[in-house]
């Protein structure tokens, strides 16, 4: 695995842990925050192993949609928590009357969690 590679995996898990612990103190609006952060930076991590670097949001996520969840190397259930995940982030961030339930943001972390063990498994898988 590419240095790049790994250092954005750690960086997934770290955002996931801050998740947690943002759930735990009772702010779930920025926890799912975090936990986007992890799904993006694990994204970011799958694509750097193709040798793609992407600076904004939106192109990570479409060449993760086009080189992972179109082809089917991962299940395209992935891209899709992807895209979900920011649209809360978005609505955490930026809307004054934002309300993130404390299960989306649970769920979200879940999914986080999920896609970065999966991807970790399809980085040993590839040698």
């Amino acid at each position: 695995m590419k240095a790049e590679s790994e250092g954005l995996l750690e960086k997934a898990a770290r955002a996931i842990r801050a998740a947690e612990i943002l759930l735990q103190s009772g702010d779930p609006e920025n926890s799912v925050g975090r936990a986007y952060y992890g799904l993006f930076h694990t994204a970011q991590a799958l694509l750097r192993a193709r040798d793609l670097k992407y600076r904004k949001h939106s192109s990570v996520h479409a060449a993760y949609g086009e080189h992972f969840a179109k082809t089917a190397i991962l299940d395209p259930k992935y891209h899709r928590w992807l895209l979900a995940a920011f649209n809360k982030r978005l609505e955490g961030d930026y809307m004054s009357d934002a309300h993130i339930e404390v299960d989306a943001a649970a769920s979200t972390i879940d999914q986080a969690k999920e896609f970065l063990r999966t991807a970790r498994q399809w980085f040993e898988a590839q040698g």
